[in-house]
């Protein structure tokens, strides 16, 4: 088959607008799936995935179509549509000439939509709007027209469908061939194909799905990685139809998979060329960015003899997600861990949760933070700080600067003072509003990341009553006046609950974890302070009352000199277990902090 017959695209949408349905829907109409064991959501194999109702990771599927009397085969390659999943986004848009935007009629262009197709533009990609649901009862397709046009600038008019109903999908796979260009590459040249995903199979190694550029791939072939030079021999080619289903050979313009017997997953890495050995290329293919965390957190097992199994843990799942980083952490709270990477709140979420499911682990994650910019007294230079453990002492600090972003955020006109009330609140700077058909506007503000991470998009879900929708891009680092709050416990500081906060925030924000802290730690046999400190100076205060005994229980009668001499005894005793006592955190303390925002909520 020649590449005039091939497309390769990929499905991008704001989350929840029935990417993954629509998805269904042609993987039924090109029989891809037998009819018995279709069911919803069929691209979304992970079980975190199904319960969320989110696309986490992005699937690639090769699907035959005809039409005219001609046979095609088109690859999707379906995609995440949350914020924090972008760069899964990213990756598969690099490997396709065209992508399907689907837009919810009942809410219209969306946040994430927005960032989306201005994505799939910057990359040259030809975007084909599909309006979806438009069978529902408050559906307006002729406004949600109308915004495609004048917000996300696409003139080509819509292929209406409703993806549950199964209603306008051979409209969309018209559209699949007849508007996205076929791919375009030299079948003569050397072998050059770009690792666009991969995962980790226990008996075969690690699975890599490529997409080829130049030249041909087959089993058999000795090849080379452009990034770390290791040379290997090629297994098994194929594709996935959604099952593996072995080849020849893969020709150029073609998605598949390549087996390479590969056990060490540090050989392989996720957005590298491929290329012959004897026939090596002087440049890697171009159009791929690499991920950049911008939240970092502790993660720690419970039990400490876990520590081994999370780093073999981390090294696979890493390989299928490799948007996150790692690297080992100690805590004195905590015991020996990794401080971890993501792209967003969501990410470390579902992150911390696929380490627990698929390798059986019991973990701690500390509180998210970002990274600071801080120049130092005693050093030359300015270093970058995302551990609150790592923070330098106050009277060290010349100046710290902390991460922007540029929020857009997508709403009806009714929620408009709630939404700017809270971006005032996180210390948001007004950039513009831009007013929509259909009482929607697009609001753009300057926030600082930090305010960003804890609970700020389930607090603008609520005041908007559940209809705002948030994207955002980094805006670079601003000075700010920040400050370390520390938590001491028993007078020892406990670096794992320690937090970086703005210091008009601060005191509100000590006074709130030493609230939750007495909650939830459990009393001992002698009086435990919980404080918060702020440079040197204690800002708040908790004090968990000491266990009673009653020592008088069997002393009854006689003189009272007695009773005096047992509560005297009793009162040394707390006062030597004061000195030498330890107080153990539990692990709901650290969870607890997650939930709390800077004003204690």
């Amino acid at each position: 088959m020649g590449t005039e017959s091939l497309r390769n695209f990929s499905i991008i949408a704001h989350i929840d607008h029935g990417k993954s349905t629509l998805a269904d829907r042609i993987l039924e109409a090109t029989g891809a799936v037998e009819a018995r064991r279709m069911q919803a959501q069929v691209m979304d194999s992970m079980e975190l995935e199904r319960e969320r109702g989110i696309t986490i990771k992005a699937k690639a599927v090769r699907l035959r179509h005809e039409q005219g009397g001609k046979e095609y085969a088109l690859n999707l390659i379906d995609t995440p549509g949350h914020v924090d999943f972008s760069y899964e986004v990213s990756r598969a848009l690099a490997a396709c000439e065209g992508a399907l935007l689907v837009v919810d009629a009942t809410q219209g262009v969306e946040a994430q939509t927005l960032a989306h197709a201005a994505l799939a533009q910057e990359l040259g990609l030809r975007i084909v709007p599909v309006i979806n649901k438009v069978d529902l009862p408050s559906a307006d397709v002729a406004g949600v027209a109308e915004q495609i046009r004048q917000t996300l600038q696409i003139e080509d008019e819509p292929v209406l469908a409703s993806a549950k109903q199964g209603l306008g999908t051979e409209d969309v796979l018209r559209a699949i061939i007849e508007k996205i260009p076929a791919p375009v590459g030299d079948p003569a040249a050397p072998l050059s194909a770009l690792i666009f995903d991969s995962s980790y199979n226990s008996y075969r190694g690690v699975v890599l799905l490529v997409r080829v550029k130049d030249g041909s791939l087959a089993a058999g072939a000795k090849i080379k990685f452009f990034s770390t030079g290791h040379e290997v021999q090629v297994e098994e080619v194929g594709y996935l139809k959604p099952k593996p289903v072995p080849t020849e050979r893969l020709f150029s313009g073609e998605v598949g998979y390549v087996l390479c017997g590969i056990k060490d997953v540090h050989q392989v890495r996720v957005g590298d060329t491929i290329m012959e050995a004897a026939r090596p290329l002087t440049a890697p293919l171009p159009g791929y960015r690499d991920a950049k965390p911008v939240v970092f957190a502790g993660v720690f097992p419970i039990n400490a003899a876990d520590y081994e199994n999370l780093a073999a843990a981390l090294e696979k799942l890493n390989l299928e997600d490799s948007s996150f980083s790692y690297e080992p952490e100690k805590s004195q709270a905590l015991g020996f861990g990794f401080r971890l990477g993501f792209l967003g709140l969501l990410h470390l979420d579902i992150v911390k949760e696929r380490l627990e499911r698929e390798f059986g682990l019991s973990l701690i994650a500390t509180s998210p933070n970002v990274v600071y910019r801080i120049r130092r007294r005693s050093a030359q230079g300015i270093a970058e700080v995302d551990n609150p453990a790592d923070f330098p002492d106050y009277g060290d600090i010349e100046s710290i600067e902390e991460p922007y972003v540029t929020a857009t955020i997508m709403m009806p006109a009714q929620h408009q003072e709630g939404v700017l009330n809270l971006l005032k609140e996180k210390r948001g700077e007004y950039l513009s509003i831009d007013y929509l058909p259909g009482q929607r506007l697009i609001v753009k503000y300057l926030l600082p990341f930090s305010e960003m991470v804890l609970n700020f998009y389930d607090r603008l879900k609520s005041v908007s009553k559940g209809y705002a929708s948030l994207d955002y891009a980094p805006a670079g680092f601003r000075p700010a006046d920040l400050v370390k709050v520390e938590i001491l416990i028993h007078g020892d500081p406990v670096d794992a609950l320690s937090q970086i906060a703005h210091r008009s925030k601060a005191y509100y924000l000590g006074r709130a974890l030493c609230a939750k802290l007495k909650e939830l730690i459990d009393r001992q046999m002698f009086e435990v302070a919980v404080q918060a400190r702020v440079d040197g100076r204690i800002i708040a205060r908790e004090t968990i009352a000491a266990k009673r005994k009653d020592v008088l229980a069997k002393c009854y009668g006689g003189d009272i000199t007695r009773k005096r001499k047992l509560l005297e005894k009793q009162k040394e005793g707390k006062r030597r277990a004061k000195l030498l006592g330890s107080v153990e955190v539990p692990p709901d303390a650290f969870l607890a902090v997650l939930r709390l925002d800077d004003e204690g909520r």
